[in-house]
């Protein structure tokens, strides 16, 4: 943040409104604002309604801001920092109880230096969603399964891809179910987890469904509007080929090359045998970030949730030599201060 702060200042530019209002930022404060009914129509075909986004951020800036004498993107601010700082206790947590606490300390930190880090300082969803997932998953490892089911819910109520928390949750409450088939107790709160952890996803997508006239398809076609659906990656192919023919921006190559990253450290996490919540959780976000067409550059903000990729380079990191380690987290450093800032001065959405 004072990295950008500083070049922010060096062109003219103000990093509060770089942080507050830019790009999705603006839609959650206007939603905040006016509620849901704003809808963009654009030469190219795309139509960008506000449903597109989730509800629960939108409202609690609204919160915020009748109860606090801040603007709307003040108040987003304000959120995204709590929920970051939660996110990051919570990543700590489930690092910590799966492995120990300097592994846990280096996971934080690398998501902390993450090249897209700064959206976790900007008024975005992501440390939001982050908090709720780290937790829920923390909740499903110590089997407290009514705070996983809820917070898995809330997780669902504020990004579409909210719905790897209830997936994760479900996934593994079916197989506890199954291993204690034939026994009496125990298992009303696991059944409560998991009708609970889908129902903050399917409750906003069936309301914007209802509201579109089609209950089952309205959210997709929203969705669709803004060139956004899972097309099993074909849409990002067809943006790579693109690059390969014609000059692209920065930005571009370098979401292919975050988003490749992402792929290989989810192999070495899966060969590590991780816990099913951890599997789950980690293989729909990146099935969903992969898979998904639409605003290509956005893929490195998609797995910013995804802090169990860390997990190989983290436990790699902590058995290193400790003047390798530092090389590579001052490095990734380096490369999050310089990347963070011109993310938010670039000319394409992060």
């Amino acid at each position: 943040m004072l990295v950008m702060a500083l070049w922010a200042w060096h062109i003219g530019r103000s990093p509060r409104a770089l942080l507050a209002t830019s790009w999705d930022s603006l839609w959650y404060v206007r939603i905040a604002a006016h509620g849901y009914g704003r809808t963009l129509y654009w030469p190219d075909g795309a139509v960008q309604s506000d449903l597109a986004f989730f509800p629960l951020y939108p409202g609690l800036v609204r919160t915020v801001t009748s109860v606090l004498p801040v603007t709307g993107g003040t108040a987003g601010l304000v959120l995204s920092w709590i929920a970051a700082g939660a996110a990051a206790w919570g990543i700590y947590a489930v690092v910590e109880r799966l492995h120990d606490r300097r592994t846990a300390t280096v996971v934080v930190l690398l998501w902390g230096l993450l090249p897209h880090a700064i959206v976790l300082s900007m008024a975005y969803t992501e440390p939001l969603l982050t908090a709720f997932a780290a937790w829920s998953l923390y909740a499903v490892l110590t089997h407290r399964w009514l705070w996983a089911g809820v917070l898995a819910a809330l997780a669902g109520l504020t990004r579409p891809n909210g719905i790897a928390v209830a997936a994760a949750v479900c996934a593994v409450a079916g197989c506890e179910l199954w291993k204690r088939r034939g026994t009496k107790g125990g298992r009303a709160g696991i059944r409560a987890a998991a009708v609970l952890a889908p129902a903050g996803w399917l409750g906003y997508l069936l309301w914007v469904g209802a509201r579109k006239g089609d209950v089952l398809g309205g959210y997709f076609a929203v969705q669709s509007g803004w060139t956004s659906r899972f097309d099993l990656g074909l849409g990002s192919l067809r943006v790579i080929r693109g690059m390969v023919t014609a000059p692209a921006f920065f930005g571009f190559p370098m979401a292919l090359v975050i988003a490749a990253a992402g792929v290989l450290l989810f192999a070495l996490f899966v060969l590590d045998r991780p816990p099913l919540a951890l599997l789950v959780y980690t293989a729909v976000l990146v099935l969903i970030t992969v898979g998904g067409s639409g605003y290509f550059e956005s893929k490195p903000r998609f797995l910013l949730p995804a802090f169990p990729l860390l997990l190989p380079l983290a436990c790699a990191l902590t058995k290193a030599r400790p003047r390798a380690a530092i090389t590579v987290i001052v490095a990734l450093a380096g490369l999050s201060f310089a990347y963070g800032t011109y993310l938010t001065v670039a000319p394409m959405a992060l």
